[in-house]
């Protein structure tokens, strides 16, 4: 890859990216698609994908018959071209993900326990890492080009809800996740809210691949979101922008859910796994992980049955309030639901949405994900991989590439 310099020696940087950018969309391209989908000239796209063959980065691919003239080369990427783990902190499991240049999954881990406190999520990410790098072996290991972490914020608050013991919350006032990785390695470290990451693998290897303007939701624990728009995660100022938690709604109609004090209700008190959880334990389904709904126990049907239908009103709710204030191409709902019952909560969460949208407004597409429980630990291992290689017109204005699209610091751990 083109290193610091010029300003042609930027643009060539540049041109990379989007060269790389057109292969991964594709899955395998041409010279001649590339140039098209990157709107370079076919000698200036052969010279890059030469280069780029040359760094490690793409392989040749077989040729393209049935075409005029002679056959045409193909590239895809080169799935040892780069490396990097993604961590996912999570309010009930830690998920550890080893991640190729081509988006394959090489290793996968997840660690259940009861609440996440900061020595347990450091000595979990240590061992994670150790295995990962032991697993690249001597010559991959230098392709390691870093390591995202996902965390909701406020991760140690809400123990009212989730029970968590009062000195969990005062360790993560103090525990600063970035920098104690960051510390422990010679490499990169990014860290994002784990619904925006999750937005960030839907963006790069799902429904992103068709739209370039949507919202994704994750059904997790709580309910967090992410926006996409022109191809780009916005976070906010103040990481704010779709942060679905707090959304008022009205009240649930759930006999597991109080009513609260105000006129209305918060999304994350309908539309989260906890809530679902509850609801069944409440009236007499044990339950320790949603997982267990796979298959569905019939004992359960009629109570998931029963949050579904309040999940889907209350999303419906949170949507049209949404695309009155940001119009997007699609809804991408997804989360630790398993696959089936998934599928059938966004059917119900688009019967409610027609049944309540206003006059005035084009609905945008309502889909299920596409990616699952691994969205946000495979959307924090993108994150150094799209810093390094993924377009952004950034670099075209800046002297060098010390960028940091993806990175919430220091303001990470004042936010949560």
């Amino acid at each position: 890859m083109a290193g610091k310099g010029s300003n042609s020696m930027q643009l060539r940087y540049y041109n990379e990216r989007v060269v790389l950018d057109a292969v991964r969309r594709s899955g395998e391209a041409s010279k001649a698609e590339i140039a098209r989908y990157a709107h370079l000239t076919p000698p200036a796209v052969a010279a890059i994908v030469d280069a780029l063959v040359d760094g490690g980065y793409l392989v040749e691919n077989g040729k393209r018959f049935g075409g005029k003239g002679q056959p045409s080369a193909m590239y895809r990427l080169a799935n040892n071209g780069a490396f990097s783990i993604g961590l996912h902190v999570g309010r009930r499991a830690l998920d550890a993900i080893l991640t190729d240049f081509a988006g394959q999954t090489v290793a996968f881990e997840t660690h259940d326990y009861d609440h996440p406190n900061p020595v347990g999520i450091r000595q979990l990410g240590d061992e994670a890492i150790a295995r990962f790098q032991s697993a690249l072996g001597a010559s991959d290991r230098k392709r390691l080009v870093g390591i995202g972490i996902s965390a909701p914020y406020f991760i140690g608050g809400w123990d009212a809800e989730l029970g968590f013991p009062s000195e969990v919350q005062l360790e993560w006032r103090t525990f600063d996740l970035r920098s104690y990785f960051a510390d422990r390695y010679d490499l990169p470290v990014m860290i994002e809210n784990d619904a925006s990451a999750a937005a960030i693998a839907e963006l790069v290897y799902g429904v992103g691949r068709r739209h370039s303007d949507f919202l994704h939701l994750s059904l997790s624990t709580f309910v967090g979101g992410g926006l996409v728009l022109d191809g780009t995660l916005q976070t906010g100022p103040n990481g704010n922008t779709a942060a679905y938690g707090p959304f008022p709604v009205t009240y649930s109609t759930l006999n597991s859910v109080p009513k609260p004090p105000g006129k209305f209700d918060v999304l994350l008190h309908r539309a989260s796994i906890f809530t679902l959880v509850n609801h069944l334990r409440s009236n007499g389904f044990q339950i320790t992980r949603v997982r267990d709904l796979d298959p569905m126990p019939s004992a359960a049907q009629v109570l998931v049955s029963e949050w579904q239908d309040d999940c889907a009103d209350a999303l419906a709710q949170a949507l049209i309030g949404s695309i009155s204030v940001v119009d997007v191409e699609a809804v991408v709902i997804d989360g630790l639901l398993p696959r089936p019952l998934l599928v059938d909560t966004v059917e119900r969460v688009k019967h409610c949405f027609v049944e309540m949208m206003p006059p005035g407004l084009i609905p945008p597409a309502i889909t299920a994900g596409e990616l699952g429980a691994r969205a946000s630990a495979l959307g924090a291992s993108l994150m150094p991989l799209y810093a390094m290689f993924g377009p952004d017109t950034g670099v075209l204005m800046k002297k060098g590439i010390d960028k940091k699209p993806l990175m919430i610091g220091s303001e990470y751990n004042r936010r949560g």
